[in-house]
């Protein structure tokens, strides 16, 4: 029954792409109700209460979605009134359950912030000055949220029933293959030589893992099962293992040509090609690994770490066995991306094909039939599996973002935010920091970016930064929240693997990463590192300069045993490289 369902959700979000026009009123409501049974029935629930509601939750939000998928041509005639009492029944359980997909999913957090919001819109006109709102019909208020492309069936959802979807379903396949081998020998064979070479395999490994992953916990889960074993057995010590872990794999979520599912959203709200947002983010992308590079050199360097022995490197002639199970893929996908007039989702479901096919190859390229099954039941489990936590994160979502349209919240939330900032923007790039961190320390890295972006994205935009900049900064400091405490998955999970306390684990992926949290400052004040489309001379530049501002902070932060005026000489070139003679 699992293995049907997951079949179901796979073959209906592929068929999307090659379905033509099918009305949103359809598309969205099957997305969100393909994903209520892995949510509400198939994730482990730790209470009686929990499995009870469950099945009652999911029977009412399924009845709830076919109804709104067979009624949809009067539910668009109505303009988003709701009439009679089975309608606003159907609202109410739509909005109860979203919610309650949102808190299995994810963690209280986000439902509680949804609730207040919905709890505002309903009552907001009672409140006196300028934080209350004008009031608006129950009728209209619960029909745009709930029947119409407004709330939860809104642009959100629509971008991950299109965009979203089928990327998630590319990395599960390509990552059920051999493609854990090919990129873990391609990455011992291009850093391992390297003084810390089995640290900076894997900063290689987790980048080259992070084009088809776009998850850092996937990533930590997936690559740190090989390397944080193999860097104790070296000889490092087991939190700096697990640190180095947790800091490479963060990046998974902005390497592209596969990101996180954030910038699929990102590329629908600033109205940016996916091919170019790709490009764009390139040279940030770059920078993101080339510091935790840095971070484990510097490491390196104090701890005298010596590099992997030749005799241990996998040689080139299995990086030629192993690799094409993550390039091909990989190359399918980038050439209909740059050559042809495909669109990326189009593209993705192509790669998915060649990556599905490879399921039948071992790693030395032989053919295994009785291997292929057990991978493509794995992949379609991991890909339906991905998809509903991401339908329950974005259409909880959608519930905020259709609120703030409706009532003006964001905007006012937008005027405190100058307000505090006096004006300045750095002043209000800092807030907008303070507030990814903050939230990201309970919601995925997808949700506190969409909340953030819609209350601190126009602020910084009046400000006077890009949209794309703005966009770009809030889901960078969004990311960030994996590896800062007190909330730190990644260092869990990888302080997990590595059998060790977390504490010091964050302690020293906080100095390792401590490059990271720079270049989202560094790319405002080179607005350059984002012009590779129209100046890539100038975005080579920059990307350089703050590169090697980034190689002088991270000393300094890591570079202990140096003498103080070296360290403190350190940070100030690093901060002057990356700030001052901005290009």
């Amino acid at each position: 029954m699992i293995l049907l369902l997951a079949a179901a959700s796979v073959a209906f979000h592929l068929w999307v792409i090659f379905s033509g026009l099918v009305p949103n009123l359809i598309v969205r409501p099957a997305h969100v109700a393909l994903a209520m049974p892995f949510v509400f029935l198939l994730a482990v629930r730790p209470s009686r209460f929990d499995r009870v509601t469950g099945w009652i939750s999911c029977a009412l939000g399924l009845a709830a979605c076919f109804y709104v998928m067979a009624n949809w041509r009067d539910l668009a005639d109505q303009y988003g009134q709701i009439k009679g009492w089975l309608q606003y029944a159907l609202a109410g359980v739509l909005l109860v359950v979203v919610l309650d997909m949102a808190r299995r999913a994810v963690k209280p957090v986000m439902p509680a912030i949804a609730l207040i919001v919905l709890l505002y819109g309903l009552f907001g006109d009672r409140i006196p000055g300028d934080w209350g709102h004008a009031g608006m019909p129950l009728e209209s208020f619960l029909g745009t949220l709930a029947i119409t492309e407004g709330g939860i069936f809104g642009m959100l959802t629509g971008t991950t029933v299109t965009l979203v979807a089928p990327f998630l379903i590319l990395g599960a396949f390509v990552a059920a293959g051999e493609a854990g081998n090919g990129f873990m020998s391609l990455a011992q064979q291009i850093a391992g030589k390297y003084r810390a070479g089995a640290a900076k395999v894997e900063v290689v490994a987790s980048a080259l893992y992070g084009t088809i992953s776009g998850s850092a916990s996937a990533n930590v889960a997936s690559t740190g099962t090989f390397t944080i074993p193999a860097m104790i057995r070296a000889g490092y010590p087991r939190s700096f293992a697990a640190a180095v872990e947790a800091v490479a794999s963060t990046g998974g979520q902005i390497m592209p040509p596969v990101m996180g599912a954030g910038v699929f959203l990102m590329a629908e709200l600033t109205r940016t090609p996916y091919s170019a947002l790709m490009l764009i983010a390139t040279p940030p992308a770059i920078l993101f690994f080339l510091a935790a590079w840095f971070g484990v050199h510097h490491f390196a360097v104090r701890l005298g770490i010596a590099g992997m022995r030749p005799e241990d490197l996998p040689g080139w002639a299995r990086v030629a066995r192993t690799g094409p199970f993550f390039v091909a893929p990989l190359l399918v996908l980038v050439a209909c991306l740059a050559y042809t007039d495909l669109t990326p989702q189009y593209g993705g479901a192509i790669a998915t094909l060649v990556a599905a096919a490879l399921l039948a190859f071992d790693d030395r390229l032989r053919l295994r039939l009785d291997l292929f099954a057990g991978r493509f039941q794995g992949a379609i489990l991991e890909a339906a599996r991905q998809i509903a936590m991401i339908a329950a994160i974005i259409a909880c979502a959608g519930i905020i973002t259709g609120v703030f349209h409706m009532t003006g919240l964001g905007v006012k939330i937008t005027s405190v935010i100058v307000s505090l900032s006096g004006g300045n923007l750095w002043a209000a790039l800092a807030l907008a920091a303070l507030a990814c961190i903050v939230l990201g320390m309970e919601l995925p890295t997808t949700a506190a970016y969409v909340i953030c972006i819609a209350v601190a994205g126009p602020a910084l935009e009046r400000l006077g930064l890009a949209p794309l900049q703005a966009h770009l900064f809030v889901f960078w400091y969004a990311l960030l929240c994996t590896i800062t405490p007190p909330v730190c998955g990644n260092v869990f999970i990888a302080a997990s693997i590595a059998d060790t306390p977390w504490l010091p684990v964050a302690w020293r992926a906080m100095r390792l990463g401590a490059g990271l949290f720079v270049v989202p400052l560094g790319f405002v004040a080179n607005p350059s590192m984002l012009a590779l489309l129209t100046d890539p001379l100038m975005t080579l530049l920059a990307t350089l300069k703050v590169g090697a501002g980034l190689f002088f902070i991270s000393y300094a932060v890591v570079g202990g045993q140096a003498p103080a005026w070296k360290l403190i000489g350190a940070l100030v070139l690093g901060l002057m490289l990356t700030f001052a003679l901005g290009f």
